[in-house]
């Protein structure tokens, strides 16, 4: 575990989660299938679930890309997962992407462990630019970012196509380690 804060636990993605991961996808697909098109595509049932936890498993001990559970302690129940993915160890960097369960949403949970997880990543992965990136109209994914100290820099052009759409501007935060 990395850190637990009001019932909740953030800890490191493991072997027995493919279940969990599975339902909240399956569960919440149309709220993740814009913005999260990758991992619900390779959690669209239990097999293809415990296929990408292996794999995230192996990037996360490689360091190349760490993904977290977010639970509630009393009952494991899965929240939501939080990335730090597009990591750069040489360049100090990488980049938040997140995903919360519609029963768990408004609730500040999302704010609170990029919070614990901006102090993990500067201390113990030795990052010192974390970055989200997110579409003007997510309106929770900005406030997540404003919410937790991140800066907007700028826009990026183009940066993102959701499946069968256009290429869509997102808005680039920067928290900086200090």
């Amino acid at each position: 575990m990395i850190a637990q804060f009001d019932g909740f636990e953030i800890s490191p993605i493991h072997e027995v989660d493919a279940w969990k991961i599975c339902d909240l996808m399956v569960a919440n697909a149309d709220r993740f299938k814009r913005y999260f098109p990758g991992t619900l595509a390779e959690n669209l049932n239990p097999t293809l679930s415990q296929l990408f936890v292996e794999k995230k498993i192996k990037a996360f001990n490689a360091k190349q890309e760490f993904l977290f559970t977010l639970k509630l302690a009393e009952t494991r129940e899965l929240a939501g997962l939080i990335y730090i993915k597009e990591v750069d160890l040489a360049r100090k960097q990488g980049e938040f992407a997140y995903c919360i369960g519609y029963t768990f949403e408004g609730k500040g949970l999302t704010s609170k462990a990029i919070k614990k997880l901006s102090q993990y990543a500067f201390e113990t992965l030795g990052i010192d630019t974390l970055q989200i990136i997110a579409h003007k109209d997510n309106i929770p994914s900005n406030k997540v970012a404003l919410n937790c100290g991140f800066k907007w820099q700028k826009t990026l052009e183009n940066e993102f196509t959701p499946i069968g759409e256009a290429p869509l501007d997102m808005e680039l935060f920067e928290l900086y380690k200090s």
